[in-house]
């Protein structure tokens, strides 16, 4: 006789789909359920590695932390609308928990559907390292960092320098996320990585490893500080002064990448502003004084306060590119001339060349235009003509403009109000808003996704935002973070600490991030009045999944038996049902939800009847019915159905619910 199946409780088995992927390829070597690694060994020819020649990166505990990304998670997301802006409507999402649970919780859902990811991790200083993963049960280790149960055993603390496995804790940390970040890139999707110099090494490693080192776009140096020569941490002691971290770019697959979409030029997005000069009639003039010929954009200019005495500072340019559209428009649609940058490189030259130049002179050699300062040094321009050509640079809708390549300058002067960016109180390695905006800007179009799993204060959500406000697309994000409580006796956590408790909100690092996207959204509603895109975001906590596991104990065992009879949560409602059904089936935890009455009970059709859920008692034949109308009302290319296992009215109804809906076309048909 055929019943209905239990749903599993565990989130998507990465091996179990790894074997049916590679049983679609090789047929052949699978007998009785088994692999036969002989024949594929055979089949793979020269591949296979057998000797310890080959280069290996390898540390403590890489097996252990590989083996972490395949295991399924056995929790789940609750949603907290009380948290959320837009609930009904928006497409955005917050998750709060422990990124390495809540990612394998998004492999069925979000399996490569992730247009770009950006994190910046932890850069493993000794005191920002927080996760502590604990391979047997990694909700439980969730509930122990978050401070939901005693804390005996692991603890969330640091990793100092003075731990015997310093570096191999974090590489345990960051692998088995990476692998599972992969595993929700789509073909043409792109990692952004932030670093500094205690793990960029490794870093390097590792992301060759888990992304392919062919997949390596480049590694970007973004300037943070303009400090300049020895900065004395003793009397003994000088070290150099860090002005770049570097961002590194991978693509998942480099070969299906398409074309970048945009030229980085835009709203204060200017890159060495003082380089760019505009050649005409073989002379050399600078690019504002070129630009303030146009009368509208001078009158424009003295509105703003940027002009004075006909000049316009170098530093005024990047204001000037931000506040005024004449001087955009101008930039993107008149200028015909064309525009060069000079770039950072020693040149060597023909004698000949080198003495018929002469200051202020424009000479070209070797596909470069050639100048003379005044101190006699030789500087070297690429000509724009040369750099369109290149795949990664051209678009022309946005004019004759070029950039710089892999030197990302100017974020110093982001950095300088950057704890304070978003409205809210964040000092701890927090990134400016125009540095992700601009990364995004590359790749991400309509109806992507960003993902970001060590979200901080929340700069990402901001970017995206931004970006869609001025590219008017509709792309969106997922944020993953911890709730990692603030000190208030750490200098660095002390004014996020008193921001959080002058809101009486909860002091941890998530509530910082919720905050900050609820008021940049409201700021980029204010500044953009017509703007009707999303501006709201679902909030969702990781926690055990809402059906009780059997963990009887002797001593108890009479009320766990009774406590066994109702298997779903007491403090857990049908909308925590409903998303962890979302999640088991892959469903995107946004799609609508409607709630219809059939037969006086309360039916939950999914995604357009993607999914339709009843989790009464007492179903009747009457209910089962009205689903299968449902079915030809919605007409769904699939409808997959979920009861309580004890819902039904008594077993004659269960078994004759199967069997009508099968009549309808229903044949996922599970109870819970």
């Amino acid at each position: 006789m055929n019943e209905i199946k239990k749903l599993d409780g565990k989130s998507m088995d990465i091996v179990e789909q790894n074997i049916e992927q590679l049983k679609e390829l090789f047929p052949e070597v699978f007998a009785e359920g088994k692999i036969k690694f002989n024949q594929l060994q055979e089949l793979l020819g020269n591949y296979v590695v057998e000797d310890e020649d080959h280069y290996n990166f390898t540390w403590h505990g890489k097996r252990k932390a590989g083996r972490l990304a395949q295991t399924p998670s056995t929790g789940t997301l609750r949603p907290a609308k009380d948290e959320s802006v837009d609930w009904d409507t928006t497409e955005n999402l917050f998750i709060e928990g422990d990124n390495l649970e809540v990612l394998k919780l998004l492999q069925k859902s979000y399996h490569r559907k992730v247009k770009m990811i950006y994190i910046d991790p932890p850069y493993n200083t000794g005191n920002d390292f927080v996760y502590s993963d604990d391979f047997k049960d990694g909700i439980k280790n969730y509930l122990k960092m978050t401070g939901q149960v005693d804390s005996q055993g692991k603890k969330m603390g640091t990793n100092s320098s003075s731990a015997g496995r310093y570096h191999t804790n974090w590489l345990n940390m960051m692998y088995p996320r990476l692998k599972l970040a992969r595993n929700l890139m789509c073909d043409d999707g792109v990692i952004f990585i932030s670093i500094d110099d205690n793990e960029s090494g490794n870093l390097r490693k590792l992301c060759d490893e888990v992304f392919g080192e062919e997949n390596l776009l480049r590694i970007l140096s973004v300037e943070l500080t303009k400090t300049q020569g020895m900065k004395v941490k003793s009397a003994q002691e000088g070290t150099i002064v860090k002005n770049y971290e570097p961002v590194f770019c991978y693509a998942k697959d480099k070969s299906k990448l398409n074309k970048v979409s945009r030229v980085l030029y835009d709203k204060g997005e200017l890159f060495d502003t003082h380089y760019n000069c505009i050649i005409e009639n073989n002379k050399k003039e600078s690019l504002c004084d070129f630009l303030l010929k146009n009368n509208d954009i001078r009158e424009e200019l003295y509105s703003l306060k940027l002009l004075k005495n006909e000049k316009l500072p170098i530093k005024n340019i990047e204001k000037a590119l931000y506040l005024s559209d004449k001087f955009k428009k101008y930039i993107y649609e008149d200028i015909s001339n064309i525009i060069y940058q000079e770039t950072a490189c020693e040149i060597s030259l023909p004698t000949d060349i080198e003495q018929s130049i002469g200051y202020g002179d424009i000479v070209e050699y070797s596909k470069y235009l050639l100048t003379k300062s005044k101190g006699g040094n030789i500087r070297q321009y690429i000509s724009l003509e040369k750099s369109l050509n290149t795949d990664d640079t051209y678009n022309p809708s946005f004019g004759r403009v070029t950039i710089r390549g892999d030197l990302w300058k100017g974020f110093y002067s982001d950095m300088m109000n950057v704890a304070k960016e978003g409205g809210v109180d964040f000092k701890n390695g927090k990134k400016p808003v125009r540095l992700i905006h601009q990364l995004a800007k590359w790749f991400i179009d309509n109806d992507d996704i960003v993902l970001d799993f060590f979200a901080g204060s929340g700069t990402t959500a901001q970017a995206v935002t931004l970006l869609n406000t001025k590219e008017n697309i509709n792309s969106r994000y997922i944020l993953i973070q911890l709730p990692e409580k603030l000190n208030e006796n750490i200098k660095e956590q002390k004014e996020s600490f008193n921001f959080c408790k002058s809101l009486n909100l909860p002091t941890n690092v998530a509530e910082i991030s919720k905050e900050r996207i609820r008021r940049a959204a409201k700021k980029i509603q204010e500044e953009n009045p017509d703007y009707k895109g999303d501006l709201g975001f679902k909030v969702f906590k990781l926690d055990s999944s809402n059906i009780k596991r059997w963990e009887a104990d002797f001593d108890t065992l009479e009320q766990d038996l009774l406590n066994a009879v109702d298997y779903i949560k007491q403090d857990r409602s049908s909308d925590d049902v409903l998303y962890e059904l979302l999640l088991k089936y892959g469903l995107d935890l946004t799609v609508p939800i409607e709630t219809r009455t059939i037969a006086e009970k309360t039916v939950y059709s999914i995604g357009l009847g993607a999914l339709v859920v009843c989790l009464d008692k007492d179903i009747n034949m009457d209910v089962v019915n009205g689903i299968g109308a449902l079915k030809e009302e919605l007409n769904p290319e699939i409808m997959r159905v979920v009861f309580k296992d004890d819902g039904f009215k008594d077993d004659v109804v269960k078994t004759n619910a199967l069997q009508t809906l099968k009549r309808y076309g229903i044949e996922d048909i599970k109870s819970l």
